[in-house]
């Protein structure tokens, strides 16, 4: 988009102007009515912009100080046989929870500094209409990063094309992680907020290290993410090979152009409840069949006793009723006092 001093003038002079260009018919088949016609599309008009391109420009791009008047082209083609009525819009671009770029109900932002010179344009059958739109920059805009697009919309289809526009200022790149959490089956998840005002392509690197040594290193990767300024989402990371049991800690690394770089680490015990539970269902049921075995056996020896005598009271010395009563040691020495020279019996 180039930055001219006279570009809010030309805008207005060019309002209503929407430059139509014939586009190729569909070919033999389709005059036929044997294909399906391919849908209308909307694409940054072929080389406009700061960033013009061969194959064409995948989205817009604009950089100016504020309080710029910036300006360029949309181009919206309708290779259909009928007449295509198309409403453009400016949107705020966002990030989802799980980190897919979507757009804001309400634009606050760039989707509010987009002006189009026709907001509603009537695109004849197999023609391309290249319209003139604005981004005005407000005087107090914050530098850096601020994502937006551009929306059309028409026969309940809506297509967006990406602007990519950024404020001259100082520029912050930083990122941080947080709430890392990791499930019992491996999964570990975790928290992406981009704290500085420039869009950012985090890469990721994993390291768990455990009570049997080093559980998990993976070297740093791309994720496929565009982490919008002040956005926060949130990201898993699959362990498929997670240990069985192990105490573990682990660390995140997350990195990002700019000299954006953000830690994080959690704990995690990985116990196998279910073979443990396993064991002690074993164990309690061998238990209480020794329990069982003891008290059986206990009542066993008892009934033994039962059946084989009685109980015998304590010796009594002094019965002499009892025939296998022994003559105490006074007795037996009186008579070898009184020089017994027989037996007796």
């Amino acid at each position: 988009m180039p930055t001219r001093p006279r570009a809010l003038a030309r805008l207005r002079a060019l309002c209503g102007a929407v430059v139509l260009l014939a586009v190729g018919a569909g070919g033999p088949a389709a005059a036929a009515g044997t294909a399906t016609a391919p849908e209308w599309s909307v694409a940054p008009s072929a080389g406009g912009g700061t960033r013009p391109a061969e194959d064409g420009r995948p989205y817009f791009y604009a950089e100016g100080v504020p309080g710029t008047v910036l300006q360029d082209d949309v181009a919206v083609t309708n290779p259909g046989d009928r007449p295509l009525t198309v409403r453009l819009r400016g949107a705020d671009a966002d990030n989802t929870g799980t980190g897919a770029l979507s757009l804001r109900k309400t634009s606050k932002d760039t989707g509010a500094w987009i002006t189009f010179a026709r907001r509603t344009v009537k695109v004849p059958a197999r023609t391309r209409a290249e319209v003139p739109f604005s981004v005005t920059v407000p005087a107090d805009a914050a530098p850096g990063d601020h994502p937006g697009a551009v929306v059309a919309s028409a026969n309940g289809r809506e297509v967006g094309v990406r602007v990519h526009l950024r404020v001259s200022g100082p520029t912050l790149s930083a990122l941080t992680v947080e709430k890392v959490r990791v499930t019992d089956g491996g999964r570990i998840s975790y928290d992406l907020v981009n704290r500085g005002n420039t869009t950012l392509t985090p890469r990721l690197a994993v390291r768990a290290d455990g009570v049997f040594g080093r559980a998990l290193d993976r070297r740093p990767r791309t994720l496929p993410v565009e982490l919008l300024p002040g956005s926060r989402v949130t990201l898993t990371e699959p362990w498929k090979d997670a240990p069985a049991l192990d105490s573990v800690r682990v660390r995140l690394t997350v990195t990002a152009g700019g000299g954006a770089h953000g830690e994080a680490t959690a704990t995690k015990r990985f116990v196998p409840w279910g073979a443990l539970a396993a064991v002690g269902v074993v164990v309690v049921a061998g238990g209480g069949g020794a329990v069982w075995f003891v008290r059986r056996r206990r009542h066993g020896d008892e009934a033994d006793d039962g059946l084989t005598g009685t109980v015998l009271p304590p010796e009594d010395h002094e019965n002499t009723e009892n025939p296998a009563h022994i003559e105490p040691p006074e007795v037996v020495e009186t008579l070898q006092n009184h020089g017994s020279q027989g037996s007796w019996s």
